[in-house]
């Protein structure tokens, strides 16, 4: 995987302060998209070790509190990303006690493959959906366009499964 920017202070995508990683790669190339050079799986730079220890110690440094991590693009559930951006999640969720993780794709839940469903899993918001540029809404919060939906992801009792809901958008 590959990624095109990392911010270790970021207070626009998603609520509070947070780390947000964009990955590179996304099929869905939407008209009006304005991340268009996230769409190559090779742009920026190789997602390593390196950049995957910046996360987690940017997000328990206690010198500046991180609310959580939001991952976009690109786009975080393109078949090639999830095998990293697993790795990632669950290192999060192991390592960043109390922090969330918000989501960005192209693909509806409803479309999930069961690898893209392992990752959502460990989440704790989707945003969900193409941008759809004649939806485009600049009062919506967390997203572009109208048809995006932000979800709420609760886990069950059985690993690998989970439940969502339509959430509002949180502050």
């Amino acid at each position: 995987m590959h990624y095109s920017q990392y911010f270790d202070l970021d207070v626009i995508n998603g609520p509070g302060t947070r780390v947000s990683l964009f990955v590179s790669g996304c099929e869905h190339q939407c008209k009006g998209c304005y991340n268009q050079s996230t769409w190559s799986p090779r742009n920026g730079s190789p997602f390593d070790q390196k950049i995957e220890d910046k996360i987690i110690n940017d997000l328990n440094d206690t010198r500046i509190r991180r609310r959580g991590l939001s991952l976009s693009g690109g786009d975080p559930l393109y078949p090639a990303n999830l095998n990293a951006v697993l790795k990632l999640v669950k290192r999060v969720k192991r390592e960043c006690v109390g922090k969330d993780i918000w989501l960005w794709t192209g693909y509806t839940i409803e479309q999930l493959t069961a690898q893209q469903k392992a990752v959502v899993h460990y989440i704790d918001y989707l945003i969900d959906g193409k941008f759809e540029q004649q939806q485009i809404d600049p009062a919506l919060k967390f997203r572009g366009s109208r048809n995006q939906r932000i979800i709420a992801i609760s886990k069950s009792e059985k690993i690998g499964e989970f439940e969502y809901s339509i959430a509002e958008p949180q502050d």
